[in-house]
């Protein structure tokens, strides 16, 4: 879903070498696991009145819960822009970050990934007029992405000038109000605005965009806490509860 910039990957190293410095804490602070997110990518995760965890809801929402209460916790939730929850990761502020998060190469020099427990991908959101059919269609368009999600590194490889919304509701507005052809964004978050806004439809280009796997972000060797994380998955991936919770809450998503 989303990306680290490069400046992004600096201001990390700085932080790791203060932490080193610090002897910043990785581990989960008494009986609360304490989990970062960006709550502006439903159906993962948005804020609603009686959420899963407090006012947070949608599916990581769902699986942190279950994952704080597997090992006989509680689960918190901190909601804050997406390109600062690897660095309150990194200097303890967080226990751990799920937010529809790809485990990418980049990231995976700073911080450790636990087993993924989703599959997604890209695909354009457009008008219905539209004469977008493939990725290669947007050469000339104005198109709109979310700062840094995995949409807006998908529009810088291919070349394209783009404009940055740090919430996705915005770049579909600016969609829906005509000032933009298309906007970039993850498939399952896609149907979410389609649903909404009378008017758009989804285009995908699987030879453009390629499969992503999200994963829940911890810090860098602490294997204690991703050893539990992971068991946690494990048990949900086997018994079905990820693809129920996928399930119902695209279903739900889409019905508003």
């Amino acid at each position: 879903m989303k990306k680290a910039t490069k400046f992004l990957t600096m201001t990390l190293a700085m932080v790791m070498t203060v932490c080193t410095l610090t002897a910043c804490g990785g581990a989960a602070k008494g009986n609360t696991l304490t989990f970062g997110t960006n709550a502006e990518f439903p159906p993962f995760e948005y804020v609603t009145s009686n959420g899963a965890i407090g006012e947070y809801d949608g599916i990581d929402m769902a699986i942190a819960k279950q994952i704080a209460e597997d090992n006989g916790m509680t689960a918190a939730m901190e909601n804050m822009e997406f390109d600062s929850l690897l660095v309150a990761l990194q200097n303890g502020q967080i226990d751990a970050v799920i937010a529809g998060m790809t485990a990418t190469d980049e990231r995976k020099e700073t911080v450790d990934f636990s087993t993924p427990y989703y599959t997604a991908t890209q695909v354009m959101i457009v008008r219905e007029d539209s004469d977008i059919t493939a990725a290669t269609d947007m050469a000339d368009k104005k198109i709109c992405v979310i700062q840094g999600y995995t949409g807006e590194i998908c529009v810088q490889d291919m070349g394209y000038t783009y404009e940055a919304f740090k919430k996705g509701t915005e770049a579909v507005m600016e969609l829906v109000n005509g000032k933009c052809d298309v906007v970039v964004i993850d498939s399952a978050t896609a149907k979410k605005y389609v649903g909404d806004n009378e008017g758009l439809k989804i285009v995908e280009d699987p030879g453009a965009f390629e499969s992503e796997e999200y994963a829940i972000a911890v810090q860098k060797g602490n294997t204690e806490l991703l050893d539990k994380i992971n068991k946690s998955i494990d048990k949900m991936l086997a018994d079905g509860t990820v693809n129920e919770l996928a399930v119902k809450y695209t279903e739900e998503a889409t019905a508003e």
